[in-house]
């Protein structure tokens, strides 16, 4: 019997995936972003389902960068999500820079690696900031932040 080998296909990123999940995420931000904001502004954005703290932290003529975290319960084993996300509104897309965990996020990861990161890690960020920005259903509460 003669075993045959066969090597794993090279992953592919999908790009226009990944361009759909981006501008998904621009248009649930573009929703409660407010159109007169400074760097260092904070201001909170309140739903059914949580509530997401924003700071504003760099602003020109076609890109946004914010900061977005969001309140979990008090507990020692999870940690408050938390992501840096540059809007670009000439193209009309938001896409995670960094996240509390990763530091600045590549493309592609090699598998496996050091740290354990899938080879669609950067994907999968993004689409974690979709869900973070599911707080409710309804036209958002925003609000400043007290700090």
């Amino acid at each position: 019997m003669k075993l045959k080998y066969t090597q794993k296909e090279k992953y592919r990123v999908d790009v226009n995936r990944f361009l759909a999940l981006c501008g998904r995420n621009y248009f649930n931000i573009l929703a409660w972003l407010p159109a007169e904001v400074m760097p260092g502004d904070s201001w909170c954005v309140a739903g059914d389902f949580g509530q997401l703290d924003v700071r504003l932290l760099e602003n020109t003529q076609y890109t946004q960068l914010i900061e977005l975290s969001r309140k979990v319960a008090d507990n020692e084993y999870i940690a408050s999500p938390k992501v840096t996300v540059r809007i670009y509104h000439d193209a009309k897309l938001a896409e995670v820079l960094t996240s509390r965990q990763i530091y600045r996020l590549r493309p592609v990861y090699d598998y496996p690696n050091i740290r354990m990161y899938h080879r669609d890690e950067k994907y999968q960020v993004n689409a974690f900031l979709e869900e973070l920005l599911k707080i409710d259903n309804h036209p958002r509460v925003v609000y400043p932040s007290n700090s």
